[in-house]
């Protein structure tokens, strides 16, 4: 569902600027990291010359899932082409959700351990959201970096206004790096 600035404005009993200029989704909305388009065709042509020269028939390979190839998350582990061609080829990047702050997924300092280095992992590829829409790397910064900044919840301020409520969690969930909000799970899509 898209609304205008007006729309959702008048929908939460705001009040409405004079020209409305962006459409937004209301509800929470996870966005990921992609690989930009070269990378992904090198992956698709890896992926072409490892499947074409596949011993198919070995009884061996198929009984592994045709697992032939060394995992770099775990050396005991094998993958086989596809899951290979799809390591890491989505990265949880955060959610957006009305009323809060943007929440950063740092994905245990896999790929990126600084404010300076998020920036670069995301615009060294593309940035998706969970419907599969593709947004421009700079506007996704912005948005996010300006998501709920005026007004928006972190679960300390929510606790102090809502003390009477039950929310998801305490403030061990939450910790902020370089001035952003940031979970301390990496998996909470």
């Amino acid at each position: 569902m898209r609304l205008t600035v007006n729309q959702l404005l008048k929908w939460f009993g705001g009040s409405s600027p004079s020209t409305p200029t962006k459409k937004f989704k209301i509800m929470g909305t996870n966005y990921y990291r992609i690989p930009k388009s070269k990378e992904m065709t090198e992956r698709y042509q890896k992926l072409h010359d490892r499947v074409s020269h596949l011993d198919w028939i070995n009884p061996s390979l198929i009984e592994r899932n045709f697992r032939d190839i060394e995992d770099p998350k775990d050396s005991w582990s094998k993958l086989n082409p596809w899951d290979e061609f799809t390591y890491e080829a989505n990265i949880h990047l955060g959610k957006r959700s009305s009323g809060w702050k943007f929440l950063w997924n740092w994905n245990s300092n896999k790929f990126y351990k600084t404010k300076e280095e998020l920036f670069k992992f995301i615009r060294d590829g593309r940035v998706v959201d969970e419907y599969g829409e593709l947004m421009d790397t700079e506007e996704f910064i912005k948005m996010a970096l300006e998501w709920g900044q005026e007004e928006g919840w972190d679960i300390e301020s929510y606790h102090k206004k809502n003390p009477e409520r039950n929310v998801w969690g305490d403030r061990k969930h939450e910790e902020y790096i370089e001035g952003l909000r940031v979970s301390t799970s990496t998996d909470f899509c």
